[in-house]
Order: C-alpha cells, then structure tokens, then sequence
C-alpha cells in the first residue's frame, strides 16, 4: 500500500480505501451516513473542469464532494 494522502490527489480512474476523516461536524456525519467509512473502497470518478466539485464512486453509487470536504478525507492506494 502507498502513503496516506488526501482523496484530491488521486487521479480520474484511481481506486483507494479510506484511512480516516474528521469524525465531527455535520458534514463528516453526512458522509457517514451515506457510507463514506473507514475501510470503505472507493474509486476517483472525474473532477469538474476548475476542480471543485469532485466525484467518487463508492458502494455502487456516484457522490459529489466539495474539494475542501474531499481534502479532509484521506485515503492510502
């Protein structure tokens, strides 16, 4: 496996798991609840053309994720 880094340095196609997130805010409770947890697969989709927002695809669906919120998420290859 690579070094932890953050989602946003992933490239289009990229597949990781993620290490850990911030376990506060609404936001991170959102996520959670829609099935972004540690140990979870997800793949780098595309990001929009000035780069905010991103899309991953995780358990058999597509979210879209601010790049600020996706920066907090990291992830290891």
């Amino acid at each position: 496996m690579s070094a932890p880094r953050p989602l946003t340095t992933l490239a289009p196609g990229d597949s990781a798991r993620v290490k850990d997130f911030p376990k506060s805010g609404p936001v991170f409770l959102r996520l959670r609840e829609m099935g972004l947890l540690p140990g979870t697969m997800l793949t780098f989709v595309r990001a929009a053309p000035l780069g905010d927002p991103i899309e991953i695809k995780l358990r058999g669906y597509n979210l879209t994720l601010r790049r600020e919120e996706a920066d907090r998420i990291i992830v290891e290859s």
